[in-house]
């Protein structure tokens, strides 16, 4: 025993705690030996998995706030949407990856295996040709024998209606939420998609379709009313341009009626109708002015995205760590050993 300012330590005996494992080394050797195989065993039979991730800066409004945004983004915090008129900002994108409209879309995805044995929905790969431990079989198949259940239509089949989904459409939604993944940095906006399967091919295929389809939600979204105005103002100059043809025609027609007349009356007749034709090409002149400005408000509210890391088909699984489980498995079964032996002499 040595006193340490008033603290008793003993010292660690490495020969006392040699001796005990020399004394009952077969005990350690049959606990030991049981536990590594029981726990390759059992890693065995958890699937392998892949993991790929896309990295994706949005465009976003400033604020114009000069050096006070940049003191504010040192401190962690994002000013780049203080100004925004979007009601989506790249914050909120992550809660649009876990909606059921954009968990819907990703159904109809179609995904290749590596080895191109099987090509089909994500929506049929996930209800159909997904691994499970053996465990997890069991306890699905005893669920089957006391509770019999609807058999689950191929995506072809089946009716997608993201308002009233049925069970099995609903598990599948529950999948993808888990394995597709979206994080934003809130320093930078840059979001990281992250895509987990059991397939390396197949996962890198979802993290490029999760990409493009969160692109193509968000594009809708900002050009949406851009849009309708541009639909409108092509309407009215459509209407524009039949009133001015016909405007056009009534006062040819008229001028090719009465070409030798000279009375007054017909040609302020003529005065009136060359009036009305030159006010209906004025207003047409208008609406394909107006058509050109709302091509441009389009153009100016479809957000730019910059690709920061494509979707690569992985290599290496990244799980499960597998000679991580058996030696941490080991370790805890000699720790329990040392400790049993250890009160046993006791």
């Amino acid at each position: 025993m040595e006193e340490n300012n008033g603290i008793k330590l003993r010292e660690i005996d490495i020969n006392s705690i040699l001796q005990r494992i020399r004394r009952k080394k077969k005990l350690f050797a049959i606990t030991l030996g049981i536990s590594f195989v029981l726990s390759s065993l059992i890693i065995l039979c958890v699937p392998r998995y892949y993991v790929c991730s896309v990295k994706l800066a949005p465009e976003t409004s400033n604020s114009s706030m000069g050096g006070l945004s940049s003191l504010a983004s040192s401190f962690g915090i994002n000013m780049s949407n203080i100004a925004t008129e979007d009601a989506i900002i790249p914050e909120f994108y992550p809660d649009v990856m876990e909606s059921v409209d954009y968990l819907t879309e990703m159904f109809f995805v179609e995904v290749t295996t590596k080895d191109g044995s099987l090509t089909t929905s994500y929506y049929d790969y996930i209800l159909r040709y997904q691994k499970f431990p053996w465990w997890i079989l069991t306890v699905e198949y005893i669920k089957k024998i006391f509770k019999k259940e609807d058999a689950a239509l191929p995506l072809k089949e089946s009716k997608i209606n993201p308002f009233m989904l049925t069970k099995h459409q609903t598990n599948v939604a529950k999948a993808i939420k888990g394995k597709v993944q979206g994080k934003i940095d809130k320093k930078t906006d840059v979001l990281t998609i992250t895509v987990e399967d059991q397939d390396p091919l197949v996962c890198a295929t979802i993290a490029d379709s999760a990409m493009a389809k969160l692109q193509n939600f968000i594009i809708k979204y900002r050009t949406n009313k851009a849009k309708i105005d541009l639909e409108q103002a092509q309407n009215l100059c459509n209407q524009a341009k039949d009133k001015y043809l016909k405007a056009q025609q009534k006062y040819a027609a008229f001028c090719d009626a009465n070409e030798d007349v000279v009375l007054q009356s017909v040609k302020s007749k003529a005065d009136e109708l060359e009036n009305e034709m030159q006010l209906q090409y004025n207003n047409y002149q208008i609406t394909v002015q107006q058509i050109q400005l709302a091509r441009a408000k389009l153009q100016e509210r479809t957000p730019a995205f910059t690709q920061l890391q494509s979707a690569t088909v992985p290599i290496k699984p990244a799980g499960p760590k597998r000679m991580i489980f058996v030696l941490v498995v080991m370790v805890l079964t000699f720790v329990g050993t040392y400790i049993y032996v250890l009160k046993d002499n006791k």
